[in-house]
Formats: structure tokens, sequence, C-alpha cells
């Protein structure tokens, strides 16, 4: 186990991420926000879907996923369209459209890690893959985690 002040050094860096991540997100077509890449990348990971399973994976409330699905299909970048299982609901899909802009977002992601992180070695970049990948893993599904466990604490 490692030493107290290692965890603390840890949290540091990941609270520091956050900055990476702003960076990134400049990365992104002005009128593509991290949130609507999100809604993409996420229709393009699992199909199509209601927007309660999409709320549900991206852990905010409907009305927020309301706004951010508003947001993609006025852009044309996903459709609407009734689920034959139940008229009242709508399934979500990615267009042509979206899928062009998501490839054109892993283009722009992979030039801007491959100009910041230059000076780091192929055996380097793997590692961290592998140490983000086991981190995700440690912490599980973090969404279902939230609902459920409000007994926890920061510390705790």
């Amino acid at each position: 186990m490692a030493a107290h002040s290692r965890y603390e050094e840890l949290a540091r860096q990941l609270s520091a991420i956050g900055a990476v991540k702003r960076e990134m997100g400049r990365m992104l077509p002005q009128d593509c926000p991290p949130a609507s890449a999100g809604v993409l990348t996420l229709l393009d990971r699992h199909g199509e879907m209601r927007m309660s399973q999409l709320a549900e994976l991206l852990a905010i409330d409907m009305s927020v996923t309301s706004r951010h699905v508003a947001h993609v299909a006025e852009r044309g970048w996903i459709e609407r369209e009734p689920d034959p299982a139940d008229k009242r609901s709508r399934l979500l899909r990615l267009t042509p459209s979206g899928t062009a802009l998501l490839a054109e977002l892993a283009e722009r992601y992979t030039a801007a890690l491959a100009r910041y992180l230059d000076d780091w070695s192929d055996a380097d970049v793997g590692h961290l893959n592998e140490l983000l990948a086991r981190l995700r893993t440690s912490f599980g599904d973090c969404r279902t985690r939230a609902h459920h466990d409000t007994t926890r604490t920061p510390a705790g």
C-alpha cells in the first residue's frame, strides 16, 4: 500500500488534470463544446438510445441532457426518431454528419496529444494508458455508485 503522502500527491495531480481537460476542450470547434462531444461519443460507442439512457451514461439530470441533445440535433449531428417500442419516447442516433465530426475530433485530439507529448517515449505513453485504465477499473462505475452510496464522505 502506498504511503499516505503518495495518495495526497495523487489527489493533487488528479485535481490538476482539469487544466489538461480544459486545454483539450479548446481543440474542439466553437459550436461543439465538450458536453456535445460527450453526447456524440456515447452515441457512437453505445449506439442508438433513449434520452434517459444517455442521461444515465452522462450522469447528469434529464433537463441538462435535453439541452445537450437539442444543441447537437440543431446542428444535424444526431437525429431523434420515435421509438417503435414506445411512441412517447425518442431514440437518438448519430447522423453521418455526427460521425464525420467525431472523426475530426479524434484527429484533433490525437494530433494535440502527439504535440504535447512529443518528448515522451512510446513506452511512457503506453504505461500512462495502462495506469489510467487501471485507475478507471479501480473506481468502477462511478455513476451508479453516486446514486446509491450517500453514506460515504470524501475522506471515507
